[in-house]
């Protein structure tokens, strides 16, 4: 856990994560990567110097509301209180809108719900769980895709939500993450959307996983070239307070 609460430290000494009074909602998907973050943030919050709450929120998305009682006796575990509610998200995508490439518009939505569930708990933060490989695989499907270099940022203020969502693990690897999974024996829910394994970002994990069979430090230097806000201006301070989001 050492080193998953020193990258979260040293992402939250580069661009301010966390403030003394924050009140934060961390969004749990029943992941590896959500759960972790909940996992650190509990320790995290009584690390640092400058104390702050800490709420979670879980909206599972699947045809029928699954078993969450071992996520829910994990957040009381840690002293998390937990809020779940069940969505209407598959009917709209996959009944309704029939959307074969649902994911943007999935994590627009599932974004809002988290946002104005966090508002209501009178949070002024929402956390979410993202590492290093997810800002590399949006940054790729930015760069193929879309024609420009874009990824989401560590700290972004929402102002129409009046709210700001920070990504603490955003220097996490993912190979950490999953070695922590097994090591802490943290629950996960089964991922229940049908294009879970058939996207464009699964394809670009993939590249990436290409790429570092013959550039093995090639995580580290796509990284490091978006901290290199001086010369790249990819997370520059000014980020921070834009709405960046997609």
């Amino acid at each position: 856990m050492k080193t998953t609460l020193g990258s979260i430290r040293r992402c939250d000494e580069e661009y301010s994560l966390f403030a003394p009074g924050d009140k934060v909602a961390v969004g749990v998907s029943g992941g590896k990567d959500s759960m972790l973050l909940m996992h650190a943030l509990s320790l995290y919050r009584y690390v640092r110097h400058d104390d702050f709450t800490l709420h979670a929120i879980m909206l599972t998305t699947g045809k029928e509301p699954p078993d969450t009682s071992a996520i829910r006796a994990y957040a009381e575990k840690l002293n998390v209180p937990i809020q779940i509610d069940h969505t209407d998200l598959y009917e709209i995508l996959f009944e309704i809108r029939k959307d074969k490439h649902p994911c943007a518009l999935c994590a627009k939505m599932r974004r809002a719900m988290l946002c104005e569930r966090a508002k209501e708990l009178g949070c002024n933060k929402l956390a979410l769980g993202h590492n290093r490989e997810d800002v590399l695989e949006t940054l790729l499907m930015s760069l193929l895709f879309e024609g420009r270099l874009h990824t989401f940022h560590p700290k972004t203020y929402m102002s129409r939500m009046d709210i700001t969502v920070i990504r603490p693990m955003a220097f996490v690897p993912e190979k950490h993450v999953i070695h922590m999974q097994r090591k802490l024996e943290m629950p996960i829910l089964h991922n229940p959307c049908p294009a879970n394994g058939y996207t464009k970002r699964q394809e670009m994990k993939e590249l990436i996983q290409e790429l570092a069979k013959r550039y093995p430090n090639i995580e580290e230097s796509m990284l490091g070239a978006l901290r290199n806000h001086q010369q790249y201006h990819l997370w520059y301070p000014e980020e921070a307070g834009r709405d960046g989001e997609k």
